[in-house]
């Protein structure tokens, strides 16, 4: 049998260095604005009870997950998510406390790719989770605080806002079941005209067809609101979109039109999402960084009902793009390699230590000779040796 003691599974790989560095200087940056928003941070276990992973509005497919079994042979997973485990411990260790919760993780999910495309199966990721409140308050709290964490880590980023019930509202007014709701959903996530055209065709004709028809389409500015408003009359969709009119115009108040988006294509596949959507892109990144809303009725699953919003931003993308950076180095070169002569090792780290305090990067030398040690410095471009003794 052969055995893979040299590679990793498909769809991992090992951090090194320079990778490393990118990472925490990313994460770090980001748990600034965290911490500075009062979040409070938690880790949940990297294997779960498969049942917390199967409730109906998870919007996650078994297929996806990576499944094992306990020594009692209940079927566990890795950690595909990372919502659903603070919703079951918020449900059980926080159910006590005083509301609203502030949360937040750094942590990595599983999510198996059978057809791998490129795409991870595991992923770092951070995010917030403000639960135990609704309303515009809350609302405007998860947006700008994600604004902010993406802020701190790029310059050029947009964020695309929608709001669930808009699609919700129209497809109720469609005689059709929920795999073809489904198959509507999906092409309008992917903005395949074609297929949606090809879907909507077979229904008659009705005015939630038409506006249906037309959310791909709907995506821009303030114009769009307008826009919208005009085909949605008379439907449900109507509040929804008030709602969203008003968390744009908060946005736009801090002079973040610029950076925001109305886009009522955004229709998120999670089913727990009941309220506002949203998603950021970076440039240089083709997939969205960050991804988050509204999703007041996943709590009532655990038999805890609140109001709940939050957000999970792909770290490992964001590493990623500033590894290619090449105005930003992670090197970690000393400026000094220091090298002790026999019997003057303990002489040396302590002049090391000095060094270090005084803001100098340096090295102590484990190498037996000093040709050693400046060959060694020579080959990694360190610019000086100094021996003591």
């Amino acid at each position: 049998m052969k055995k893979y003691l040299k590679i990793t599974p498909e769809g991992t790989k090992d951090f090194l260095f320079a990778e490393c560095s990118a990472m925490d200087d990313i994460c770090g940056k980001i748990e600034k604005v965290f911490v500075s928003r009062g979040f409070k941070k938690v880790i949940t276990p990297g294997i779960e009870f498969y049942d917390v992973f199967s409730v109906p509005c998870s919007g996650i497919m078994q297929e996806e997950m990576f499944k094992l079994s306990d020594n009692k042979g209940r079927l566990l997973v890795a950690r595909p998510d990372s919502t659903l485990p603070i919703a079951r411990m918020v449900s059980s260790r926080l159910k006590n406390s005083l509301l609203p919760v502030r949360l937040y993780y750094k942590q990595a999910v599983y999510r198996n790719q059978p057809t791998l495309t490129g795409r991870r199966t595991e992923l770092m990721q951070m995010g917030v989770e403000l639960l135990g409140v609704k309303g515009l308050r809350a609302d405007l709290e998860i947006l700008t605080t994600a604004i902010s964490a993406i802020s701190a880590v790029a310059e050029d980023f947009r964020i695309e806002l929608g709001h669930a019930e808009v699609f919700d509202a129209l497809s109720d007014g469609l005689d059709i079941d929920n795999d073809y709701k489904e198959k509507i959903r999906v092409s309008i996530e992917s903005k395949n005209y074609s297929a949606l055209n090809n879907l909507l065709d077979k229904l008659a004709p009705s005015k939630a067809v038409t506006a249906i028809r037309r959310l791909p389409s709907l995506f821009g500015g303030e114009e769009v609101i307008e826009e919208a408003a005009k085909i949605c009359e008379g439907t449900k969709a109507q509040a929804a979109l008030e709602y969203l009119h008003q968390l744009y115009q908060n946005l736009a108040s801090l002079g973040l039109d610029d950076k925001v988006i109305i886009d009522l294509g955004l229709v998120q596949r999670n089913d727990y999402y009941t309220g506002f959507v949203f998603a950021g892109y970076i440039n240089g990144i083709g997939d969205a960084v960050i991804n988050g809303g509204r999703y007041d009725e996943l709590l009532s699953e655990f038999d805890a009902p609140m109001g709940a919003a939050g957000f999970a931003i792909d770290t490992d993308a964001v590493t990623l793009l500033r590894l290619n950076d090449d105005s930003v180095s992670y090197s970690d070169n000393p400026d000094v390699l220091v090298y002790a002569e026999d019997g003057h090792e303990m002489e040396a780290i302590q002049l090391v230590q000095k060094m270090h305090d005084d803001g100098i990067k340096a090295r102590f030398s484990v190498l037996e000779t000093l040709e050693e040690s400046e060959a060694f410095a020579k080959s990694r471009g360190i610019a000086k040796v100094i021996k003591v003794g």
